[in-house]
């Protein structure tokens, strides 16, 4: 899971910009991946709670799902930083002229312009305040409802110094309150949703702007297998319901669709000799001089 998002992270350093991402696309994925990761969380709880009885192999052993989303969580909200850390400095900001006052003649020309923030940089810096806010509060509310309802927790007949594992059945009667099952469903419901849309802002970008970008192909040729093995893994692991593997089966279809396009559109950059950017591949140096 974090060799997948390595070369997106790489690419948008190595060319220090991060054009071509669509910052809904971002915002919706982080907000998926926190409810997805929330939602696993909720749903092992009680495995959780018992990792004091194990060792740490079993603990680990037990809670694998929770932290296999964990890292997803933290990779692809590290995208999120790096786009906003390598957003091209000309798109950031918009120079207007104002209108020459006759009454002050002596107004110098560089004072008759100012800067004013792009749409796109004000959309990217509300993207990041949100994803923030909404970390905060579903934590938050994660927080409070498992301390006010946390899951029952067997308790052991003669604690013993053995380190052998104890099965988690004899701790963990696998009973959920109501409001826990509650909250746990609308996050996986909102994380699959948020997934299933998460790449239509992305697609629609990707298509307007008809280059690749900083998007980075070998990522999604890794990610859409790594969907399917994710699905897999989370529906065969016990205490878990759809809405844990849901949010991976749609992503993993939407990537498939953007793979295609971007696979498309390097066919076509090639032809036009345009690099993933839109500049030509044939200009040189000298032959800027007479442009």
């Amino acid at each position: 899971m974090v060799i997948a998002y390595v070369p997106q992270h790489y690419r948008i350093i190595i060319n220090g910009s991060s054009e071509g991402l669509s910052p809904v696309f971002l915002l919706l994925g982080v907000t998926s991946a926190t409810s997805g990761t929330l939602n696993m969380f909720v749903m092992q709880w009680g495995t959780i709670r018992c990792c004091r009885f194990l060792s740490l192999g079993s603990c680990i052993e037990m809670t694998a799902a929770v932290i296999q989303l964990a890292l997803d969580w933290v990779m692809f909200s590290l995208i999120l930083v790096l786009y906003i850390v390598y957003f091209p400095p000309h798109l950031k900001y918009v120079a207007a002229n104002i209108n020459y006052d006759e009454s002050r003649p002596l107004l110098l020309p560089s004072l008759k312009r100012w800067t004013k923030k792009t749409k796109s940089w004000e959309i990217s810096i509300a993207v990041s305040w949100l994803a923030a806010a909404h970390l905060l509060m579903t934590s938050l509310t994660t927080g409070f409802i498992l301390f006010a309802f946390s899951p029952t927790i067997s308790p052991l007949p003669n604690p013993s110094p053995s380190p052998t594992p104890i099965p988690p059945q004899s701790l963990y009667d696998g009973s959920v309150p109501f409001p826990v099952a509650q909250w746990a469903t609308f996050l996986g419901v909102s994380a699959a949703l948020f997934a299933a849309i998460q790449f239509i802002p992305q697609i629609i970008h990707t298509f307007r702007l008809r280059l690749v970008g900083a998007l980075s192909i070998p990522t999604l040729c890794i990610q859409i297998p790594q969907s399917l093995l994710t699905v897999l893994s989370i529906a065969l692991r016990p205490g878990t319901n759809w809405t844990s593997c849901a949010p991976f089966a749609v992503a993993g279809i939407m990537q498939g669709t953007l793979l295609i396009m971007c696979i498309c559109l390097k066919v076509r950059q090639k032809r036009l000799g345009l690099d993933d950017f839109g500049k030509s591949l044939w200009e040189t140096p000298s032959s800027r001089l007479y442009l």
